[in-house]
């Protein structure tokens, strides 16, 4: 896929990119990818805001997408969009059953909800109730499992979950995907299998999955997350990556342009959050609504409460800026 950035002039110089960032430590309200606080930077541009957020154990070539995807917003701001609002699913993390419906609360509307399963240190128990407990609120129930279950673990837990909308990466490569797919009466949904994948066309080469699940970040930006909906071919999902309010502008930005979208979007997850860089993308019955954050936003605003500390601010400097080194390098400065 050609991800090139096409701003006028190239990629701009790091110092002026760097100049406005601020790196965010963002608290959540309950465990989500082992997480409990998110950081993030983000930065301004003539376009608006644009994030960095790139999960810290991943490597510089994989954040540099995370980079490009940011440079994006702030550059070139938002595609056309073709929709007013983007239907959306509530998160469910790996909790007890009995606070499921809590969580489904903060969804107002939501006739979807996307469920946590696979966690460490829990059991296949813990996923069927919690799936259980799901079920009884809302319509549909999809499932994640972070490609943690071999395909015998994940053939023998989607027998005991029951029927669900899809599971989202039952296991972590595409022959074990295709697998499952065979040997079970479940929707597949490819999500590590596209994002993280050199080819991610593969999925689709081996008939490995019925959906894609694209986010905007790590793919490298909108633009690029809508030509490789249009490649793919399969229904597409847009899902955040723990993004922001600034990040999640540009998920749903990407989910508003897309010519086509059946399925309810991953674009809930501020209500994760119990603070923002600004106004969190929270549902109104179900939906959201595309909201782009200029450049001069006053909606922009970072609490001196939850910027992140002057080690975690290099740390993210410098990162910034051997990412940077790389688009260059790999000749994304067009």
């Amino acid at each position: 896929m050609d991800n090139e950035i096409a701003i006028p002039g190239g990629i701009p110089p790091v110092e002026e990119l760097l100049e406005s960032a601020v790196v965010v430590r963002l608290p959540m309200r309950t465990r989500f990818r082992g997480l409990l606080a998110r950081e993030v930077m983000i930065f301004a541009g003539p376009a608006g805001w644009g994030e960095f957020g790139a999960f810290v154990e991943y490597d510089d070539a994989e954040a540099a997408n995370w980079l490009r995807a940011g440079i994006e917003a702030a550059y070139l701001g938002p595609p056309p969009a073709v929709r007013s609002t983007v239907t959306v699913n509530a998160t469910v993390p790996a909790v007890p059953a009995d606070q499921v419906a809590e969580v489904l609360s903060r969804y107002p509307g939501a006739r979807t909800a996307k469920v946590k399963v696979a966690e460490p240190g829990q059991h296949l128990d813990d996923d069927v109730e919690r799936v259980a407990a799901a079920r009884a609120v809302v319509d549909r129930v999809r499932v994640d499992a972070n490609g943690k279950w071999s395909v015998a673990q994940a053939i023998t837990a989607l027998r005991a979950i029951g029927p669900v909308e899809y599971a989202e990466q039952p296991c972590a490569t595409v022959e074990e995907l295709a697998q499952v797919r065979r040997a079970v009466d479940v929707p597949i949904a490819a999500d590590e299998s596209i994002r993280k994948a050199h080819d991610p066309l593969r999925v689709v080469a081996a008939d490995a999955a019925d959906v894609a699940i694209v986010k905007v970040a790590p793919l490298g930006g909108m633009r690029a997350t809508l030509a490789m909906a249009e490649a793919i071919g399969l229904p597409v999902v847009v899902s955040s990556a723990l993004d922001s309010a600034v990040g999640m502008a540009a998920g749903v930005a990407a989910a508003a342009a897309l010519p086509r979208l059946d399925l309810a979007c991953g674009l809930g997850t501020g209500s994760l959050f119990t603070a923002d860089v600004g106004p969190s993308f929270l549902p109104d019955d179900g939906r959201v609504h595309p909201r782009w954050f200029d450049a001069g936003s006053s909606l922009i605003s970072v609490d001196d409460l939850f910027v992140a500390p002057p080690d975690r601010d290099r740390w993210w400097r410098a990162r910034f800026r051997r990412c940077h080194v790389l688009l260059q390098r790999n000749g994304q400065d067009t």
